[in-house]
């Protein structure tokens, strides 16, 4: 490749930009020990518009997840009990890893892996960063689960963030992502209830 060409490779967030007309970045939270957040760095969210993604592995309610959950602040819980290990360190990264590469098909991949590193290829696989609202800053995202349909084409699996812990589970794969309540601008940073799920 010369130097010509490697000019014109976009990077991801570059192309989330030019596609939806906004990205999304990672850094300190405006909460005062809340660790990292999530902003708008360039463009603008429309209100109604999926901001982000929450990814991890699926746990339905009757599998073991003890170990993975001792001082995991990554556990979100569905409306209808299932769980999801959105924790990108530990023991939840390597279960994620492991169960991810079970459910290859051949040379193609069934989840999206490269969120459990710096190296980010879809942008929107940070939703288990996104913070809890407070009496100052009030929810500006709200999560929204739903099930990939079964007829999802296979090769688009690999940019979905979520694996399931089980194989033998014959459910739909569960995804939940973040949908923008308002309009949101350049340099807010999102805010989620964590006691409120839209169904």
């Amino acid at each position: 490749m010369n130097d010509k060409q490697q000019r014109h490779i976009l990077n991801p967030e570059e192309v989330l930009f030019n596609t939806l007309g906004f990205s999304i970045t990672r850094r300190h939270s405006s909460l005062v020990s809340a660790g990292t957040g999530v902003f708008v760095s360039k463009g603008f969210v429309p209100k109604g518009t999926v901001v982000s993604m929450y990814p991890g592995t699926i746990y339905e309610k009757y599998e073991p997840i003890l170990f993975q959950s001792i001082g995991n602040p990554f556990i979100f819980r569905c409306a209808d009990g299932v769980l999801i290990d959105g924790n990108d360190k530990g023991i939840s990264k390597a279960i994620y890893r492991s169960c991810s590469k079970r459910d290859q098909f051949g040379p193609l991949k069934i989840s999206d892996v490269f969120w459990l590193t710096s190296d980010t290829q879809n942008p929107l696989a940070v939703g288990q960063y996104v913070n809890n609202c407070s009496r100052d800053k009030a929810a500006n995202v709200c999560y929204q689960e739903f099930d990939v349909p079964k007829c999802f084409p296979i090769e688009f699996m690999q940019y979905l963030p979520n694996t399931k812990y089980s194989h033998e589970v014959q459910r739909p794969l569960r995804c939940v992502v973040l949908v923008a309540l308002q309009n949101i601008g350049p340099g807010e940073e999102l805010f989620s209830n964590y006691y409120t799920i839209i169904f």
